[in-house]
């Protein structure tokens, strides 16, 4: 027998927020970030060099590269779209031809999130409960309006902003499970003549999840899938609400779903079996020198801000659903985000694995509105108003500092942060700034009028100003950000104590770090051996404790030492080939003895 829902929603507050508005929101958090600056530290630009290697002729993409070495990150197709960008678009400069699919994942992740809640909003346990006259939400505008709100929570996450918009694996990883979460969501609602959509994006999904580094996940999302669906077929639910007197034809489609996802899921396991993607990735807190409970504390700080807002309300819908834990619109969303944070809790990724559980999270803190005190709803409103609002004069403040002096204290903060920095000013990216920050006051006024009820509307601040914020700093904080998170100067630094048409050996320097030096400084780069003839070599400062075990040094005379202006613990150091013989010769004629 069904549970009663908690949910007590007229018709009145499931009022659609206008298109155009969401439309809005979602151009103005995807497009910024995306444009005007280069690849950034540490795996934006690891990746994006692995993409322009993967263009050249003597690429393996099966076995993806830079500089011979085979990447950290067990993925194929991420930088697969990456090498396609950059050569079917070669008349753009490379950097920004790789953000261009990556941006249509981010843009899929916010569709199909959408979709997801919507057709979990129509399950006929997620309802609301039915008034003794009438007057209750129908049910496709209630599931119109939760999955608004849920696409406003999704857009309001922390943590979603800047891994969103890198050119990285965990991108791919959170569009194809955003993917899978509507394919599994949408196909109890779809008749059979109109499965094709759904069952594609979870042969697509759970197959670009595995070629993407995270064949685990997708093994484990599609247990889930077979577990939560075979559950409602059990209990007897289904897309009409019968219960057990379901009729046959939808029982027999449903079957045909679970057995769907159980190949699909099969098909992709070994299709990571095939191309050897399977590795042990399983890494538990206080497993390295720190100890345990610094490891807990870390992790726990991370999963407080990088989920919030979502945390607390997906908290009070387990709460206040309790009676619908093993409804499909509760145990999907649990399943996926569970599953998200178990990685994020036993591998070393944590920030990237939890960006994962953002869309499922997004979906349980959609469904505790209809179920949302007045007061809690009225201190998000507060909190976010003045959390935001602060963010965005302290990012104002700063800017008209770098640009004239005043105050003095933030543009003495900047020159010290990032020593050689000079400002620059966008009228554009000014203007794009004002139109925000103009938006965002009448979004207030809009919010503190006397509005009619709907549902979403205690989302619409955090969403708002998430957005504002991002788009601030990716305005007028843009060059700030792109001077200090880059390896731009480092690199043109070393570029310019070399020869142009010379080549250069690297020894120590990780895949970032090369990476720059090809793309910014236009080196050509050669892993140092005992039998490398280059005339330069560029070594990490960490690494040069042992680089007698791979070079002979009296071969090399030291030239330079290059810093990261805005990292005091980030040198290399730079040197350059001399003859060994006229180095002798020249002592001899000294009456000085030979250098050993």
């Amino acid at each position: 027998m069904n549970k009663p829902s908690p949910a007590i929603i007229a018709q009145s507050a499931v009022r659609r927020l206008p298109r155009l508005a969401l439309l809005l929101f979602c151009l103005a958090y995807v497009l910024p970030g995306f444009f005007g600056r280069g690849p950034w530290k540490y795996e934006d630009i690891a990746a994006f060099g692995v993409m322009r290697e993967l263009t050249t002729s003597a690429a393996n993409w099966l076995q993806p590269q830079l500089l011979g070495q085979i990447t950290g990150f067990e993925a194929l197709v991420p930088y697969w779209l990456g090498a396609v960008a950059i050569k079917g678009l070669p008349f753009l400069d490379p950097a920004f031809a790789v953000r261009i699919p990556f941006g249509l994942l981010l843009a899929m992740t916010l569709i199909t999130t959408w979709y997801a809640i919507y057709y979990l909003a129509r399950s006929p346990q997620a309802q609301p409960v039915a008034f003794a006259f009438g007057g209750e939400a129908s049910p496709v505008d209630y599931a119109r309006a939760i999955a608004d709100a849920g696409l406003l929570a999704l857009i309001a996450s922390l943590g979603l902003a800047q891994l969103s918009h890198e050119t990285t694996p965990a991108l791919a990883q959170l569009g194809f499970t955003a993917l899978v979460f509507y394919a599994m969501s949408a196909s109890p609602y779809r008749r059979a003549t109109k499965i094709v959509g759904p069952a594609l994006g979870l042969l697509i999904g759970l197959a670009g999840l595995a070629l993407s580094g995270a064949p685990t996940l997708a093994l484990l999302l599609g247990v889930g899938g077979v577990l939560v669906e075979g559950a409602q077929l059990h209990w007897g639910y289904n897309q009409d609400g019968q219960g057990s007197q379901a009729n046959t034809d939808s029982r027999r489609q449903s079957w045909h779903w679970v057995l769907l996802i159980a190949g699909a899921t099969l098909l992709a396991a070994l299709l990571a079996y095939a191309l050897d993607l399977w590795r042990w990735r399983i890494q538990l807190p206080g497993a390295s020198d720190q100890p345990a409970w610094r490891d807990w504390r870390r992790l726990g700080r991370l999963l407080l801000w990088f989920t919030w807002p979502t945390w607390p309300l997906a908290l009070w819908t387990l709460w206040r659903w309790r009676r619908q834990l093993a409804s499909r619109h509760v145990a999907l969303p649990l399943w996926f985000a569970g599953m998200a944070v178990a990685a994020t809790l036993t591998t070393t990724a944590s920030d990237r694995s939890l960006l994962l559980s953002l869309p499922p999270l997004a979906a349980l803190a959609a469904f505790a509105l209809p179920t949302l005190k007045r007061s809690w709803a009225s201190l998000i409103d507060w909190f976010t108003l003045l959390f935001f609002t602060g963010c965005a004069i302290i990012i104002w403040v700063v800017w008209i500092a770098m640009q004239t002096g005043v105050p003095r204290q933030p543009a003495a903060n900047v020159a010290k942060l990032a020593p050689g920095f000079e400002p620059s000013f966008s009228w554009l990216a000014f203007l794009a700034a004002v139109a925000a920050t103009l938006a965002w006051t009448w979004l207030v006024k809009w919010r503190a009028g006397a509005q009619r009820a709907a549902i979403w509307k205690s989302l619409v601040l955090p969403a708002g100003g998430a957005t504002l914020c991002w788009l601030l700093l990716m305005t007028l904080w843009m060059p700030l950000l792109d001077y200090a998170r880059s390896y731009a100067p480092m690199s043109r630094q070393i570029a310019s104590l070399v020869d142009k048409n010379a080549c250069v050996e690297i020894y120590g320097v990780d895949s970032a770090q090369a990476a720059a030096l090809q793309y910014h400084g236009r080196l050509e780069l050669r892993q140092a051996t005992s039998h490398a003839s280059c005339p330069y070599l560029v070594v990490d400062v960490d690494a040069q404790s042992t680089l007698s075990n791979t070079v002979n040094l009296p071969d090399w005379a030291f030239l330079a030492t290059v810093r990261r202006p805005t990292d005091k613990n980030e040198n290399v150091l730079v040197f350059k080939r001399v003859s060994t013989d006229n180095q002798a010769r020249a002592a001899k004629r000294d009456g000085l003895p030979a250098r050993p």
